[in-house]
């Protein structure tokens, strides 16, 4: 049995949430998939090609992704779906057809293969909904966002995993996804990405799993033994007490992967698992690597790592730590072609090319970021209306008072010598920074005061820095528009005692030196 852990997990702020309706006609999105394709063991096996030579669709809610899905002729016709927006639990709804087997509240790729889930133009984000892929094969999720799904409390999908596999699924490649919580178990999440009951081929690769209990598993049981092998690569692990991944049985090649502050523990073969583990830097982490919480060993073959300020447990019954000296005592056999960077440059090189909407940048095999020549999608065969998400626009300052000037403010976090008081004084050569490079800032007021729009102020210096982000009525956590780029943001007319401006992506570190607000 597991132990259970404390939980020290900060609040999952930065995320890409994008886009609610508004009844504009989607422009032509930007091709999708980079052409290099799948890699790792999801290139054996047959291969793993998604939707290639299919149709391609787009949608913005969860019911349009499964529309896109009961249109086919069959479970096996081919489709890319480029999907833009914010797709929640409240727009998926279950829909028939011969080419499906969906359910309400969970994006559910059941029954099915040949299928390609894309992010495309300012992003999709999957919000408190979970992906399900259940008995199926050929299948790519790329350039998507999911966060905050959960088991318990409300809304409740997908068993509480951002992205999970389960009955006889193969040839699965997930890239350039961020899958985020908010906590662990107590707080209702379960595992970011998750492989049971017979998965097998699957390639995670340039993608940020953060803010969880549980980063992920391959094998839901000691006597589920028939999953992988799995190949994980370019990946950021960031606040996660422990699976990454968990492995029962299962091979695994996990290669360039940046890991920070993993509280209990990390890479956890075990009842017979064995991984591969190269050129991968530990920062700030306890018992990165080893067999924990059982007394079924298993095995790791170890090669080229940094362990950057990490501490190891002492052994004892349930608990076989690889280090302090990491050495091998396995050999695993990796059957595909692979260029593995040096551990010295992981921080830069997953930093510049993981997680969603960053360009599916990857790496040159030599430390440097490259962007691939992007595989061109032909047009859509359908165009849903949806939003068209706003770029903030640099312009002159609105007309009228400046609401923020007297009220006050807070936010998520502030690095050191900033204010979020900064914000609201009128004084452009001051400014609010989070501690990280996203999180939120907010001006609030005493009563309820008519919002329409604001004006974000970069600070000298930081101009551009900003990236996607969205502005929320933090009275009720309603979503009032989203985009990217600072400058001046309009909206609905809202009456709120709060306005809440929460930076979900960046170039750099954002400075906000003046968050002004207008009715």
């Amino acid at each position: 049995m597991r132990k259970p852990v404390a939980l020290r997990l900060s609040a999952a702020l930065g995320t890409l949430a994008l886009a609610a309706a508004t009844g504009v006609v989607l422009s032509m999105p930007t091709a999708s998939a980079a052409s290099a394709g799948a890699t790792g063991y999801a290139t054996q096996n047959g291969g793993t090609t998604g939707g290639a030579g299919g149709t391609t669709v787009k949608a913005t809610t969860g019911t349009q992704i499964h529309e896109a899905l009961c249109g086919r002729a069959s479970t096996s016709t081919p489709i890319t779906i480029q999907v833009e927006g914010t797709v929640t639990v409240g727009n998926t709804a279950k829909v028939s057809g011969a080419g499906c087997n969906t359910a309400a509240g969970v994006i559910e790729l059941k029954g099915i293969s040949n299928v390609t889930l894309v992010g495309v133009g300012s992003g999709a984000v999957f919000d408190q909904i979970g992906i399900h892929i259940r008995q199926s094969s050929n299948i790519i999720v790329q350039n998507v966002t999911v966060q905050n799904v959960k088991k318990s409390g409300s809304p409740t999908s997908n068993g509480g995993d951002a992205i999970g596999m389960e009955s006889d699924v193969h040839n699965v490649w997930v890239d350039h996804a961020t899958l985020i919580a908010s906590g662990g178990e107590s707080e209702g999440f379960d595992g970011l990405f998750d492989m049971k009951d017979g998965t097998q081929y699957v390639t995670l690769s340039y993608s940020i799993l953060r803010n969880s209990g549980r980063g992920g598993l391959v094998g839901s049981s000691d006597s589920d033994l028939a999953n992988g092998p799995v190949t994980f690569h370019h990946n950021r692990y960031e606040n996660i007490d422990s699976r990454t991944p968990l492995l029962r049985g299962a091979t695994a090649h996990i290669y360039n992967n940046y890991y920070v502050s993993l509280n209990e523990s990390g890479i956890n073969p075990r009842a017979g698992g064995k991984a591969k583990v190269d050129n991968n830097y530990f920062k700030d982490s306890k018992d990165v690597l080893g067999t924990f919480y059982t007394d079924l060993p298993g095995y790791w073959q170890v090669s080229g790592n940094i362990f950057d300020n990490v501490t190891w447990s002492e052994p004892g019954e349930d608990n076989n730590p690889a280090g302090p000296n990491p050495t091998s005592n396995t050999t695993v056999s990796i059957p595909y072609a692979f260029s593995l960077d040096a551990a010295t440059c992981v921080p830069s090189i997953v930093t510049a090319t993981a997680g969603a909407n960053n360009g599916l940048k990857v790496s040159d095999g030599n430390c440097a970021a490259t962007t691939p020549t992007a595989t061109a999608t032909s047009n859509p065969t359908s165009t849903a209306t949806a939003t068209a998400t706003p770029t903030a626009t640099a312009t002159s300052t609105p007309g009228g008072a400046n609401l923020s000037i007297g009220a006050d403010a807070d936010g998520s976090s502030k690095a050191s010598g900033t204010s979020y008081g900064n914000v609201r004084d009128g004084d452009t050569s001051t400014y609010w920074s989070p501690a990280g490079s996203t999180g939120s800032i907010s001006i609030k007021w005493g009563s309820a005061t008519t919002v329409s729009k604001i004006n974000i102020r970069e600070a000298s210096g930081a101009t551009g820095n900003i990236g996607s982000w969205r502005v929320l009525n933090a009275d009720t956590g309603a979503v009032l528009t989203s985009g990217s780029g600072a400058g001046t943001i309009s909206f609905t007319s809202t009456s709120l005692k709060k306005v809440t401006f929460e930076i979900t992506g960046s170039t750099a570190t954002p400075r906000v030196a003046e968050f002004e607000t207008y009715a």
